[in-house]
């Protein structure tokens, strides 16, 4: 490192989910290079394996706490596309409102809790300090009306996890979503409880998260122009369309120079090169891809894989979701990722209206069908940071391989073999620092992704010679 360049290593990243850590290279006041590295070592594809394939979802879904839904889903969708069957309109419709629900709760609390401090001048008092200085530009009458609604945003965020309820079971990881369809059926009750609290909470999102996130944008618009990345964006397919198989409501894409493009998953590959993973001679797709730790490793920096389409680091999350749809296509920076975050719930409340009125307590919800001997299937979805993938091959009925591809590993990858940034680690590439000591402006730019590396990251089955590891 240069003799005028600064290390500047925050770990772990405050106010996101998993632990990560950020170092960055600051010279003449901005960030010259960046590593991002998911430091909780945990996952879950190898203790699927040997298992039953109808129990991958309740297994997956304990990889994150705050988006389950999303795997319960995938992994659904991966037995279905295996046993070659279709789950019924009715059930369709349930996963929709289940895993919507649990949408809203996240970008509420990713928003309010998670990103909002960063804006405004909290307290001075426990749980906001200590805290660093923040150059906060609102006047005070906006941002105390911004600190009621960081309160209120709890009882929001805790209705949308009712909702999750309703038709879900229980919160976080729900019993709700089943291979074959959904395992609650709409009854004249769960659906009035669930449209009250979905009204409540739309009201929410209306009246002050989409205002108070235009209002960011107002006071705050150097951060359009931070963290553009590499302005390429990917999503997968979210929600499925009842009656309609095959088409999704929010469709998936690949945006690459502005130009939009289908995904093919078969260009879909995980380089390890830099991340703590036994080395492969090159690339693969999930279908051949392993999980094997290597801690020794010494090009090693991260337990997260580096997951490219056609070679490209690709950027995800509600941005893309909505540049891929038509619905937000202002820029790609720090704040157009709140603004896009805002109107995806503002948009997926407004579609929960649709579906539970389409809701029929009398229809089918579940499939019945039998797990096939020896088969392969995928589950691909969109989720709350962007695009899920779920790989699953079965013999002698039982899972012999599982790869999980998922949103902040495309996000938060490290450098691949051919020396690529990760997404995250080119969007901080330029960004100013006041303060070295105080980096601000680079917590900003990370938490716009909405970080999640408890999903990124995975896990080793002791007993099996790898000692070096037991101390995890």
């Amino acid at each position: 490192m240069a003799p005028d360049k600064t290390l500047v290593t925050i770990n772990p990243v405050t106010r996101s989910n998993g632990l990560l850590k950020v170092e960055v290279e600051v010279s003449g006041g901005k960030v010259t290079d960046a590593r991002c590295s998911g430091i909780f070592f945990r996952g879950f594809e190898l203790i699927l394996q040997g298992r039953d394939p109808r129990d991958a979802g309740y297994y997956a879904e304990r990889i994150c706490g705050i988006c389950s839904t999303a795997h319960a889903t995938a992994a659904a969708m991966a037995l279905e596309d295996a046993a070659k069957i279709q789950v019924s309109d009715n059930a369709v419709l349930l996963r929709n409102l289940i895993f919507g629900a649990d949408f809203l709760q996240n970008h509420l609390r990713h928003f309010f809790f998670l990103g909002l401090p960063d804006y405004i001048d909290t307290p001075e008092i426990p749980p906001f300090t200590p805290h660093g200085a923040q150059r906060a530009s609102l006047p005070r009458a906006i941002n105390d009306r911004m600190m009621e609604h960081y309160r209120e945003s709890f009882r929001a965020s805790q209705m949308a996890h009712e909702m999750t309820v309703i038709f879900g079971g229980k919160a976080p990881h729900v019993h709700g979503i089943v291979p074959g369809g959904a395992s609650v059926k709409p009854t004249i009750d769960r659906v009035t409880r669930f449209g009250a609290a979905l009204e409540e909470v739309h009201r929410f999102i209306v009246e002050k998260y989409l205002p108070d996130a235009m209002t960011l944008g107002e006071y705050y618009p150097e951060d359009f122009q931070l963290g553009t990345g590499y302005r390429n964006l990917i999503a997968f397919g979210l929600f499925p369309k009842p009656g309609h198989p095959g088409i999704w409501t929010f469709p998936p894409g690949i945006a690459k120079d502005g130009m939009l493009e289908e995904v093919d998953q078969k260009a879909i590959q995980e380089d390890i090169k830099h991340s703590w993973f036994r080395e492969q001679p090159k690339p693969e797709n999930p279908w051949e891809g392993v999980t094997v730790p290597d801690l020794e490793k010494e090009e090693g920096y991260s337990w997260v894989k580096a997951p490219r389409y056609r070679g490209m680091a690709l950027e995800c999350g509600p941005l893309a979701r909505l540049w891929v749809r038509g619905d937000y296509r202002r820029g790609i920076s720090t704040l157009d990722r709140v603004m896009a975050r805002a109107q995806d719930a503002k948009k997926i409340s407004e579609h929960m209206k649709e579906w539970l009125e389409m809701l029929h307590p009398d229809a089918p919800t579940y499939t019945p069908f039998e797990v096939p001997k020896n088969a392969e299937g995928i589950g691909l979805t969109g989720a709350m940071r962007g695009p899920l993938g779920h790989w699953v091959r079965i013999e002698g009925g039982r899972i012999a391989h599982y790869q999980i591809v998922t949103p902040s590993a495309w996000n938060f990858s490290p450098r691949d073999g051919r020396g690529v940034r990760g997404p995250v680690e080119e969007a901080l590439i330029g960004t100013p620092v006041a303060d070295p000591a105080n980096p601000v402006e680079v917590g900003r730019v990370v938490r716009s992704y909405d970080a999640c590396l408890a999903c990124g990251t995975h896990v080793f089955e002791p007993g099996r010679g790898l000692t070096a590891f037991q101390i995890f």
